[in-house]
């Protein structure tokens, strides 16, 4: 079948997208009938006019160039690669626009038919979920924030409660409480964790780091756990070093190793390494209860869960966090696994270009008796300042607090004696925040003051780089690890 004139130009006009057709003058020689319901001008009105016409101001006087190179080599194409392109219409108004390029050799020379698609629609949907994820955003920051609050003076109340109890009843339901406070927080912070990653506001630092260090940070966090559990948990020495975001990654294993205590109920947990060329593999082997060759290809999946007899805690978004974690540190997860004989979970990080030899800090308190000293705490909450004053006097240490600048202000003109270590909340009210308390007490007190900043939001650790004896702790807090580390920044005082 042989297409005609007439044909063609039927088939232009029934286009999705205006279409022109310019020569190699850039002459504009045919315009098809889409032309006006998205550019406003007839076919009439631009057929002849140079087509820098449909062109904005600003793009016109160095267009003549792009269009000559292009007709020297000719070929079918996107006009302005990964640049923002815009159209002009009649009246005055530029639309968002996708032009699409393809040459036709004729005998009278070679035309090109542009089809211009108008992105206007799809350019505000982007603004709306731009919005929307900003919105998000200071959802997160504030549900950070809010529904940590209730649950650090809980904690702290729990921990002072266990301190002084004495019947083992007592005893018993406290320890039933704190697990039930540790579930919630896990939860909190699984469902946090996915929403930023979604929204793309965790952004990973890569550096070169020993192996050595993330694991000793793993076993520490989880070495009283497996014990309290009866398992073994190995952690192999290393003298390597990755290039990554060592608390991303940190995060990754402990998730792994979470889980391996969760699906163990006897033998070990290993914390192991495999050279695999230019990567490391870095992986956590259990001997619990494996995985069914069904639920391997969705284990990495949101909700997903391991079937068991018995009763899994939490929304199974800890493997989908990983999964989301290693892309987003360009890392490959995945695990090999049998049912009735265990798993090992992996992550495979690059190599980094210096070994491990630093050698490991002491960081044995010294003989200083626990408990002593003077803290400062700054928080907004009244019930946080209660619940961790109460804690710390149990422990034995003295305790002053104030609420915000000015009231810190006036605290530092009564004091009676110098605080040994302050404790401070980061967001308080008015948009105060702890780096301002932070800067404020060491000009009072001296710059070695040594400082615990506690934050329900993980990001804002980024904002310590330039702050010395700054140890950043995210609520809700550990209790044990912030009293033992009160106690060695004092002692080191």
């Amino acid at each position: 079948m042989i297409i005609s004139d007439a044909l063609a130009t039927q088939l232009l006009n029934v286009a999705p997208d205006p279409t022109v057709i310019v020569d190699g003058n850039g002459t504009i020689i045919y315009a098809n009938a889409r032309v006006p319901d998205v550019l406003g001008y007839t076919p009439e009105e631009i057929i002849g006019k140079p087509v820098e016409v449909l062109l904005p101001q600003s793009a016109r006087e160095g267009h003549p160039k792009h269009r000559s190179s292009f007709f020297e080599k000719p070929r079918a194409r996107s006009m302005g690669g990964a640049l923002e392109l815009y159209a002009l219409r009649k009246d005055g108004t530029e639309i968002p626009v996708e032009v699409s390029l393809s040459p036709l050799e004729t005998p009278d020379g070679i035309l090109v038919t542009s089809a211009i698609r108008d992105l206007s629609a799809q350019k505000a949907l982007a603004q709306q979920l731009a919005g929307a994820n900003r919105a998000k955003s200071r959802f997160l920051a504030a549900a950070s924030h809010d529904l940590r609050q209730p649950i650090q003076t809980l904690n702290m109340l729990n921990q002072a409660a266990k301190r002084k109890a004495s019947e083992p009843v007592l005893v018993d339901i406290i320890e039933k409480q704190h697990k039930s406070l540790t579930r919630m927080s896990h939860l909190l912070n699984s469902l946090l964790d996915i929403s930023k990653l979604e929204a793309g506001v965790i952004k990973p630092e890569i550096t070169d780091g020993p192996i050595s260090s993330i694991f000793d940070t793993v076993g520490t966090t989880f070495g009283p756990l497996a014990q309290h559990k009866g398992l073994a948990l190995e952690i192999e020495a290393s003298e390597r070093s990755v290039k990554s975001d060592a608390k991303l990654l940190t995060q990754v294993l402990e998730n792994f190793v979470s889980n391996a205590i969760r699906y163990t109920q006897q033998g070990m947990i290993k914390v192991h390494t495999a050279l695999q060329g230019n990567f490391m593999r870095l992986m956590v082997t259990d001997t619990g209860i494996g995985i069914a060759p069904e639920d391997i290809d969705s284990i990495f999946d949101e909700f997903h869960q391991v079937k068991t007899n018995s009763f899994t805690e939490g929304l199974g978004l800890g493997l989908s966090i990983v999964q989301r974690t290693a892309e987003l540190l360009n890392c490959r997860v995945g695990v090999q696994s049998e049912l009735g004989h265990g798993s090992s979970f992996y992550i495979d990080v690059p190599l980094g270009n210096m070994e491990n030899n630093t050698e490991h800090e002491d960081t044995a308190t010294s003989s200083r008796p626990e408990g002593s000293g003077h803290v400062l705490i700054v928080d907004d909450e009244p019930d946080i300042i209660e619940a961790t004053t109460m804690l710390l006097e149990i422990e034995g240490f003295s305790v002053s607090s104030a609420q915000s600048i000015p009231s810190l202000r006036g605290f530092i003109m009564g004091a009676p004696q110098p605080p040994d270590l302050l404790i401070s909340d980061f967001h308080l009210r008015d948009g105060e925040t702890g780096l301002e308390i932070i800067e404020l007490a060491r000009e009072a007190f001296g710059q070695q003051l040594p400082v615990i900043l506690i934050s329900g939001d993980t990001q804002n650790q980024a904002l310590l780089k330039n702050q010395e004896n700054v140890l950043f702790f995210t609520k809700p807090v550990d209790v044990e690890q912030l009293i033992d580390n009160a106690i060695r920044l004092i002692s080191e005082k």
